[in-house]
């Protein structure tokens, strides 16, 4: 029997959301978290769909998006 493997958070966006992220050198919830979402949300790439499963990844793992500062 095979082992179910755990999907990364990332796997669940359009590809160009997971290449807009590979490009900008994010491959964790970790590093997503010191951007604020207005940067996020500017990566080339990435669209409003991608913003909604990600907060959610992130606050299942006690993470947010930075603040504006």
């Amino acid at each position: 029997m095979k082992e179910k493997k755990e999907l990364h958070p990332f796997d669940k966006l359009s590809k160009p959301a997971q290449r807009a992220l590979a490009n900008a050198r994010i491959t964790t919830l970790e590093q997503l978290s010191q951007l604020t979402e207005a940067e996020f949300m500017k990566l080339h790439g990435i669209g409003k769909g991608s913003l909604q499963p990600l907060k959610t990844a992130m606050a299942e793992n006690h993470l947010e998006f930075a603040k504006k500062g």
